[in-house]
């Protein structure tokens, strides 16, 4: 028996923090405005925005890794993609007490009377912080 060969690319996802992936993968699920987009070996090219939320990397042999991000963008092309985002950290490493903290802040923050500038930046601290707290109770071991 042949052993079947899957396609895969080069992939670097990168922070401010630091490298938090740099190898071959068969699959990378990003985060976006209108949903999810899966990037496979011989994507076309692209760049794209970010959003928070999870990513997911199906490293070559099958197993999956799971990051959540923050805001950044995705460049593919030549069957590399880098993704740059503000922040990325595995679900297990995420406090989920200091989480559950900045999602309360958030809230009461919204409910103040805020500059549109303030009630964005209440907002994205918000979803950053659901976020983290669904990536804690579905991914954490």
């Amino acid at each position: 028996m042949s052993e079947e060969r899957v396609a895969t690319f080069g992939l670097q996802v990168i922070s401010v923090n630091g490298i938090f992936y740099d190898d071959k993968a068969e699959e990378i699920i990003l985060p976006c405005d209108d949903g999810e987009l899966a990037v496979l070996a011989g994507h076309e090219e692209m760049i794209l925005a970010l959003s928070d939320g999870i990513i997911k990397i199906k490293k070559p042999g099958g197993e999956w890794i799971v990051g959540v991000v923050s805001l950044g963008s995705v460049q593919v092309a030549n069957n590399r993609c880098i993704v740059i985002v503000n922040t990325v950290e595995r679900p297990e490493d995420i406090d989920e007490r200091r989480a559950q903290e900045a999602y309360e802040y958030a809230k009461e923050h919204l409910l103040q009377k805020q500059s549109i500038k303030e009630f964005k930046k209440s907002q994205a601290g918000l979803a950053r912080a659901l976020t983290r707290l669904s990536a804690v109770s579905k991914y954490k071991d």
